[in-house]
């Protein structure tokens, strides 16, 4: 048995000892159940688990050996090579194996869900009704469809470019299992689902990592220093995201501090938390070592792996345990759809200061703060400034989020149309203008790694590609900016697309991601600071912004004027206490539209109007560079060239006399 098979197998032996272990003190091991009551059997309670836990391993696996590589194992070209290769066929295998496992896990869902022996699940009733009927199993086959994809794509893709395309695809496969189950019937399911979703990315991205780069160690590849010292600062990110999203979503799950050490699934977070720790400390303490000294990563990895394993493994037995907050804690099912009960009425402090826990804009305010200070502390490192001005913009733009999701617009948004509206001026309207003049996108170019060596494609020559790539000058292109902008207004509201995803647990964050993401496109092509595929010219945009607002008037004035209610039966269905009148409330949702619609145009003809004085005062001082370089010889030949029309003149004057 080779050295890599050996670790493997133990590995695997020290998680499934770990979730054995975990599933009976925790109470998630099947249990005898009384004669008459239907009972799935001890098949399907130990398989289910320990499937889980092999999916879970085949999905780590495929995203470490992709991640490795296209980011960690140097390159010296567009293409992979050498042992990026084999890697790269690893992942694939991996890809085929978590597929399998999933559909494998699908039929012991089966099982579980309708209580019924494994051996009675080839049924297609059963089989079709936990597809129509259970988002656990579109979750499950979701999952499985994406990894058939990826072990396809990776074994067919060379490109350093597409592979990582197929790693992003890897990654999304971790979402339909995480966006659905016992996290999305919790009480705060979207911030239940979004930290599970957060935690598995890092979880993956942490363990996967260092597995593959014990792989390389194995292979004795003389890549692997430049792959750890890349790996080093990927895992610290990772490390932080897992803390930050495991202790919200246990938060979430033991309803109270109490829970935690006063109940079987509050000691297995405890245990949880220490291997984290453990973790953390032992691998950034010692890789600092290995950095310095170049050796030792094989003993340290396999010993870490070990602990990631074991940990793994208790995973999988929490997600089968009994949690403090039971999954059916919602009393009515308007508090099931909104994750909890109704606000108390609107008041100006409370629209002001209140908040709710919404994971996506969470997501959004803290990751893109992190990453915003991460840039601007490695500029500062280089003694090199970045100005006040842009990190203002950006924050001032975070903040506007954060009232527009999590604060307290976003938390009477749910259950106003009214307050719904302003939310949405906001993040359409009001927060991407501010964003975009934070120019994200200059200072991650200015910060991302680069080459380690000549013709590699790091992940700074991968952003700029992709800035200058056929899909951004398509997405960039004057017409297309409006379209989606003005287009997303009418197409969502006076279709039944805005009741759809009011009435849906991720759809009023689906609406958020869309009008923010609608809103960055329109203003990056307007006032965008970062490099972009084309440059429009002032009066161009200016032209741009005069020709969209109009629409957005016409729009404003179709709902305040309209007699029908958009999702009228969601708005009933709430039958919340106060602003009884529904049809008044969506007048006022119409005409703060209606107002608002001055704010960017103000904005926007601001920021137009200081780029381009900024861009003649830059274009004055590039002549003035080149005239103090040339010696004024282009003022001298045009002062020359008016001398010899002005005796040209003379001459001809003369000869007509």
């Amino acid at each position: 048995m080779t050295k890599t098979a050996r670790w493997t197998a133990i590995s695997f032996l020290a998680a499934l000892g770990m979730l054995v272990i975990a599933l009976e003190y925790g109470g998630g091991a099947p249990q005898p159940v009384p004669s008459g009551i239907p009972d799935p059997g001890a098949v399907t309670g130990w398989g289910l688990p320990l499937t889980k836990l092999l999916a879970d391993l085949a999905a780590v696996a495929t995203i470490g050996f992709l991640l490795a590589t296209v980011f960690l194992l140097p390159s010296a070209g567009a293409t992979i090579q050498g042992l990026a290769v084999s890697a790269g066929r690893l992942a694939s295998w991996s890809a085929f194996a978590w597929a399998a496992a999933s559909i494998v896990l699908y039929f012991f869902t089966v099982s579980d869900v309708f209580a019924v022996p494994l051996t009675e699940t080839v049924n297609w009733a059963l089989l079709s009704s936990l597809v129509t009927d259970s988002s656990i199993g579109r979750g499950i086959l979701g999952q499985a469809i994406i990894a058939l994809a990826v072990a396809f794509a990776a074994r067919w893709s060379l490109g350093i470019r597409s592979l990582a395309g197929v790693l992003g695809l890897a990654l999304a496969g971790l979402a339909p299992v995480s966006l659905t189950g016992h996290a999305a019937s919790s009480g705060s399911h979207d911030l239940a689902t979004t930290s599970l979703l957060l935690h598995l990315v890092g979880a993956a991205l942490w363990v996967g990592g260092l597995a593959a780069l014990g792989w390389v160690a194995v292979k004795g590849s003389k890549r692997l220093n430049p792959a750890i010292e890349r790996y080093s600062v990927l895992a610290a990110w990772c490390l932080v995201l897992v803390a930050v999203s495991g202790a919200t979503n246990a938060a979430v799950r033991l309803g109270s501090f109490d829970e935690l050490f006063g109940s079987d699934y509050g000691i297995l977070v405890v245990g949880k938390v220490l291997a984290i720790v453990a973790l953390a400390l032992f691998g950034l303490r010692q890789r600092q070592r290995i950095i310095r000294q170049g050796k030792g990563f094989i003993r340290l990895a396999a010993l870490e792996l070990l602990v990631m394993a074991t940990t793994m493994g208790l995973a999988v037995a929490l997600s089968r345990t009994p949690t403090p907050v039971p999954d059916d804690l919602l009393k009515s099912p308007v508090e099931e759809l909104l994750g909890g009960a109704i606000p108390p009425e609107p008041t100006v402090l409370r629209l002001l200061w209140g908040w709710s826990a919404n994971g996506v804009g969470l997501a959004v305010v803290g990751i893109g703060a992190a990453l915003y200070v991460r840039g601007i502390l490695t500029m500062r490192r280089r003694g090199d400034r970045w100005p006040i001005g842009r990190t203002i913009a950006w924050f001032l733009g975070l903040v506007i989020i954060a009232w527009a999701s999590f604060g307290g617009l976003g938390t009477y948004s749910h259950v106003l149309f009214s307050a719904h509206m302003v939310s949405h001026m906001m993040l359409s309207m009001v927060a991407p203008i501010f964003l975009i003049l934070g120019a994200p996108m200059t200072l991650a170019l200015r910060t991302l790694p680069g080459p380690r060596q000549p013709g590699e494609i790091g992940p700074r020559q991968m952003l700029l590609s992709f800035l200058h790539s056929r899909f951004s000058r398509l997405v960039t292109h004057p017409l297309v900016g409006p379209a989606l902008f003005i287009g997303s207004l009418y197409g969502l509201y006076f279709t039944g697309i805005f009741e759809t995803l009011m009435r849906n647990h991720w759809g009023h964050s689906v609406m958020e991601l869309h009008f923010l993401a609608v809103g960055a496109l329109y203003y990056y092509v307007l006032v965008g600071i970062d490099p972009a595929p084309r440059k429009l010219q002032p009066l161009l945009r200016f032209g741009m912004l005069l020709v969209t607002i109009p629409f957005h008037a016409f729009f404003s004035i179709a709902v305040m004027s309209s007699t029908t209610l958009f999702a009228g039966s969601y708005w009933k269905f709430l039958d919340r206490p106060y602003q009884l009148d529904l049809l008044d409330d969506q007048y006022l949702g119409g005409s703060i539209a209606w107002a608002m619609g001055e704010v960017p145009l103000i904005l926007v003809m601001g920021a137009i109007f200081v780029q381009w004085i900024r861009s003649d005062l830059r274009d004055s001082k590039r002549f003035d560079r080149s005239e103090s370089k040339s010696g004024d010889q282009d003022l001298e030949a045009y002062n020359a060239y008016l001398a010899s029309l002005q005796a040209h003149g003379k001459r001809r004057d003369t000869h007509e006399m």
